[in-house]
């Protein structure tokens, strides 16, 4: 038995979710999201939860069950209070702006850096050293703090680099004479 996959995915005030199918769509106050479950489950709505079971007992039908109620879950969360990712920047003369929706980076290179933030994600700047990405997709706002991130990656000597905020980097002693 899934221990996840038993418990329904409650519905707050505000949020609504229609199935038809194997597609179940959730509206709230931040947007709107769907989801298609595979056939291996049943999604039902019922006193304002939403619940999934499995269909037999197969292997398969057990994995899709637990995973398909997390992304349910994952649709609920992102349309109510949405997903967030703060990114801290460290190192002499690094820091970032917002122009538009290009958000510029200085990072030591030869060129300052232009990213193009995608469409349904927000990025602000509240500080130099900051970066904050937003959005009601969970994975759409972790890829693009990571492609942010990889641009300069935190390096184990020093330090420098864009970090997660609460990261920690293992630091590496330098070489000896």
């Amino acid at each position: 038995m899934s221990r996840i996959g038993k418990r329904p995915v409650d519905l707050p005030s505000g949020v609504e979710a229609t199935i038809t199918g194997q597609r179940i769509e959730v509206k709230g106050p931040k947007g709107t999201r769907s989801f298609q479950a595979t056939d291996d489950v049943t999604l039902t709505v019922e006193d304002g939860a939403v619940s999934v079971t499995p269909r037999g007992q197969s292997k398969r039908a057990r994995q899709q069950w637990g995973m398909a109620r997390t992304n349910i879950a994952n649709l609920v969360q992102g349309v109510t209070t949405g997903f967030k990712k703060e990114l801290e920047i460290q190192g002499v003369g690094y820091r970032a702006q917002m122009q538009g929706n290009i958000l510029k980076l200085n990072l030591g290179l030869s060129h300052d850096v232009d990213f193009q933030v995608p469409e349904g994600v927000t990025v602000t700047v509240p500080k130099q050293t900051e970066i904050v990405v937003e959005g009601i997709n969970e994975q759409h706002v972790g890829q693009v703090a990571a492609n942010i991130r990889e641009w300069r990656q935190p390096e184990p000597y020093k330090g420098k680099g864009i970090r997660y905020k609460g990261e920690f980097i293992f630091r590496k002693e330098g070489k000896k004479k």
